[in-house]
Parts: C-alpha cells; sequence; structure tokens
C-alpha cells in the first residue's frame, strides 16, 4: 500500500498521513452524549472513524483510539436557558443521573456491536476526569486567558484571540469563522452579564440549588464546561499532541474550536495535527432533529416502527449504504435509498460468498487477457481510492465493477481459465481484506433468532421505562406492534416480561 492522504479541516486541504511516532497512531473521536437512546445521527461518525482505524491497522500502526462519554450534562450556550440534558432527562425517566449514564451508555454499546464497530481502545467519561478538568482550568486562569465570574469561570476569547492571531492560530482558525462578526452576531441570553465579553464560553459553570450534578473546586461547587472535558481527556491518553482528531461537521464550532484554544493556552500547540470531520445525514432532504419529527431510534430502525419507515433495515444494510458515499458528502437517507443498498449488498455479499469458496490454481495463463487485465485493475485500485481520503464510494464501486465477472464464472458463461489462477487469487484476497476486515461489513443472517432477541429485549426495557413513567400509550404501541408480528409479551408475576413467537 502507498501513503494514505486525508483531508486535514484544519489546513482545507488533503495531505498525505504522517504519524508523529512511526507506526504509532493517536485517534481521538468525539463520543455522544448519554441522555437518551441511540439514533440514526449517532450512526455514521463511528463507522467512518472505525474504517479509518481498521484501515491503518492494516497498515501495520499500533492504533490508540480514544472515544469520550459525555456524562456530565450538555449545554452549548451559557445562561439559564442552558439546560443540562442528563439532569433534565433523569428527573424525567424518574432516575439517579449516573443510573441514566448507565442505561444509555449500554444501549450505545449495543448499538455500535450491531454496526461491527470495534470498541475503543480507551473510554473516558466527563465525571471520571473532573479532577484533571479543574486543573486544565487552573492552567488557563494562570496564563491569564480565563476570569471567574459568579462562581462561573469563563475563557477570554477576545484575549486568546488578539495574542494567538499574532502566531497565525486565531480563535477561528478551524471553522474559519471571524471573531469580529461573531461579537456583532452572538445573540443577548440570560446571565450574559457575567462575563467579558458575548463570545466567551464557560469552562466552569456555578451550579443552581437545583443542580444534581455538581463537585467541589477552587470556585465553589459546579460542574465543568462541555468543551473543556475533550481538551483534558485527549491530552492525558494521547499527549499535548497526537495525530487525528474526529468528529461530526457539527462539532467545528464551536466545540472543536474551543477544543484548540483550551489545549493551545495549556499546551502551547494545536492538540491534533490532522482535522477529521464527516457529514451529517439528513432524512428525505431534511435536517434531522425533534423539530421536524424525524429522529429515527436505532431500534425503531431495526424494526421498521417509525412514520418515516417503511420496513426494517439490518445494521450492515445500514452500514453499507453509509459507505456508499465519501464520508465528507452529503448523504440522504430515505427508504429508497436503503432498500435499494439492501438489495446492493445482497448482490454483492452473494458474489464475494461464492468466490471465497472457490479454490484457484496459480500460475496458469488467461485466456481473456482484457479481462484478466481489466480484473487486476479493479481490485488493485481499491487500495488507490482508500488512500485518496477513504474513499469508500469508489471502492465499493470498483467491486460492483468486478461482480458481473465473478457471476459469470459462477453461473459458467466464461471459464475460470478466462482469468488466470494469480488474478482470481488476488481478487479473492482483495475483496477479502476490503469488505470484511477494512469496510467491516460482515454476512448478516435476514432472520437471524439472537439478534431478533436482542431487539425484543431493548423493546421490552423501552416498554418497562414507557410503564414506570405512566406512558401507557407507548406501552401499549410495543406490545400491540409486537403481537402485530407474531411476538406474544407476558407480564410475569415477578415484574418481568417473557415472549414467544407465535
Amino acid at each position: 500500500m502507498n501513503t494514505l492522504h486525508l483531508y486535514n479541516t484544519l489546513s482545507k486541504k488533503q495531505e498525505p498521513f504522517t504519524s508523529i511516532v512511526p507506526k504509532h497512531v493517536g485517534i481521538y473521536v468525539c463520543g455522544p452524549t448519554v441522555y437518551g437512546p441511540p439514533h440514526l445521527g449517532h450512526v455514521r461518525g463511528p463507522i467512518v472513524f472505525d474504517v479509518l482505524r481498521r484501515y491503518l491497522l492494516l497498515q501495520g500502526y499500533k492504533v490508540r483510539y480514544v472515544r469520550n462519554i459525555t456524562d456530565a450534562g450538555h449545554f452549548e450556550e451559557e445562561g439559564k436557558q442552558a439546560e443540562d440534558k442528563i439532569a433534565s432527562k433523569a428527573i424525567l425517566e424518574k432516575l439517579e443521573p449516573m443510573e441514566l449514564v448507565q442505561k444509555y451508555t449500554h444501549l450505545y454499546h449495543w448499538a455500535m456491536e450491531q454496526f461491527n464497530n470495534m470498541p475503543p481502545s480507551i473510554e473516558p467519561t466527563a465525571t471520571g476526569h473532573i479532577v484533571e478538568q479543574i486543573e486544565m482550568i487552573k492552567t488557563i486562569m494562570k496564563d491569564g486567558y480565563a476570569y471567574e465570574s459568579n462562581g462561573s469561570v469563563y475563557f477570554d476569547v477576545v484575549k486568546y484571540n488578539e495574542d494567538y492571531s499574532k502566531k497565525n492560530q486565531p480563535y477561528g482558525i478551524l471553522s474559519g469563522r471571524n471573531l469580529e462578526e461573531q461579537l456583532e452576531t452572538t445573540r443577548e441570553l440570560e446571565n450574559q452579564e457575567e462575563k467579558k465579553n458575548k463570545v466567551d464560553f464557560a469552562l466552569w459553570k456555578k451550579a443552581p440549588a437545583e443542580h444534581i450534578m455538581r463537585w467541589q473546586s477552587p470556585w465553589g461547587e459546579g460542574f465543568p464546561g462541555w468543551h473543556i472535558e475533550c481538551s483534558a481527556m485527549a491530552t492525558k491518553y494521547l499527549g499535548k499532541q497526537f495525530d487525528i482528531h474526529g468528529g461530526g461537521m457539527d462539532l467545528q464550532f464551536p466545540h472543536h474550536e474551543c477544543e484548540i484554544a483550551q489545549s493551545n493556552v495549556c499546551n502551547h500547540q494545536i492538540p491534533a495535527r490532522y482535522w477529521m470531520h464527516n457529514n451529517m445525514i439528513t432524512i428525505n432532504g431534511r435536517k434531522m432533529g425533534k423539530s421536524y419529527n424525524n429522529v429515527i431510534k436505532l431500534s425503531e430502525l431495526f424494526t421498521g416502527n417509525h412514520h418515516e419507515l417503511t420496513q426494517a433495515y439490518a445494521p450492515m444494510t445500514v452500514r453499507f449504504f453509509i459507505l456508499q458515499s465519501q464520508y465528507r458528502g452529503t448523504l440522504d437517507f430515505s427508504n429508497e435509498a436503503l432498500q435499494a443498498s439492501e438489495k446492493a449488498l445482497k448482490r454483492l455479499m452473494e458474489g464475494y460468498e461464492w468466490l471465497k469458496a472457490q479454490s484457484f490454481t496459480a500460475g496458469a495463463n488467461a485466456t481473456d487477457a482484457n479481462l484478466n487485465t481489466q480484473l487486476k485493475t479493479w481490485a488493485s485500485e481499491l487500495e488507490v481510492f482508500m488512500e485518496d481520503d477513504m474513499n469508500t464510494a469508489k471502492v465499493l464501486a470498483n467491486m460492483f465493477e468486478m461482480l458481473p465477472s465473478i457471476n459469470s464464472l459462477k453461473d459458467k458463461h466464461i471459464a475460470a481459465d478466462a482469468v488466470s489462477g494469480d488474478t482470481w487469487l488476488y481478487v479473492q484476497k482483495q475483496l477479502t481484506l476490503f469488505i470484511e476486515n477494512i469496510l467491516g461489513i460482515k454476512v448478516e443472517a435476514g432472520a437471524n433468532r439472537e439478534q431478533l432477541n436482542g431487539v425484543i429485549d431493548l423493546l421490552i426495557e423501552i416498554r418497562k421505562d414507557a410503564k414506570a413513567r405512566k406512558d401507557f400509550a407507548t406501552s401499549d404501541k410495543i406490545r400491540n406492534q409486537l403481537t402485530a408480528m407474531g411476538i406474544q409479551l407476558k407480564d410475569e408475576k415477578d415484574g418481568s416480561m417473557s415472549y414467544t413467537f407465535a
């Protein structure tokens, strides 16, 4: 394999990848805020960076892959309008905040397993690194780039921008946003009088009396801001500077921009050399969001129980669908697109599984020299396209170019010796390497009972939660939908639920 090239959001261009330490790669990817069940929006990024990790491993790199869990609240704006999502959801579900966190962390892990994503090397939590965050805040304050106000601590964006612009590292270096424009357009929120500038962001927030999740600090009881957790954890596990920082395009600003500023002050360098951002998934041309009523939970995706869905979709179908687009490109989710991906994946895997089972003899000459050359070219280009900023769309396109020849061999429309044994063996090797080991696509039985049981168990858990909240409409809907599918639920005397297949 040749040199991997990646698009670096920081430089706004594609660059050859070289690691800081030869044959070692440090990757930090922003993980979920665990206050609700995983949904379709949680899928693309983890799959993209899983493929990158798999590719680097096969290139002989030792990869430390760090993906955090945000479990200490999550607010994007200052003032009373800023909501601690975890604490709010915990009250709604009548759970302790960490009980809620544990529940949805498990569900997230379950979802990642369904998509055949490798678990991270390290999965730190925000609540497990409060000390590190406080120490980082103290350093920023000592250097004069943060200030305390009414028990909260804010990062002085204007001072940072003035000083670091002289080093060609202004606030906005990643996102391309101009600070003067931000100062003009940032809307007024409550409690803004605490801050020197409207654009300053919270490193530490004073906890109001009703706030459940709170910790002691030099500035009183409170909780960390959203941005500081990633700076603290990335530094701890990957060092002052590491190779790749990944996340969705929606995190470029403000989250990653703030990370750069914080880490730059503390560690005197931009934390990551390469910044990679995957594009978002839209649904039927619209952004996914509660206001559009189009958020699809993964449990709904796997069962088809959502008004946007006409059927259930298997995890490998979704993974294949995502990889059919280059990760920086737009990706619109629709039933038509998913159904097309389902059929295409079935065709590809049937051809691949048949080819993999065949035995070929090396050394024989090809009777069709043109076909032989073409197959070798298509197979070799798989590496070329992966090296071109992980262009999985072109990788898969080449596989479908090879598929008619494979099917022709299978159906005996061409003789085995039309292509040399060496070439068939090479095609076998490349397809196995890319389909299974790099793209992470595995054979998936259409009616896998173990997988089905897992989905049913998840729905039972959701139904239990609904009953506990006295949300009987949701509870009854789940029972009725399962009954319609031939699955009978039974409430046991001990409070558990069992089920049988009709």
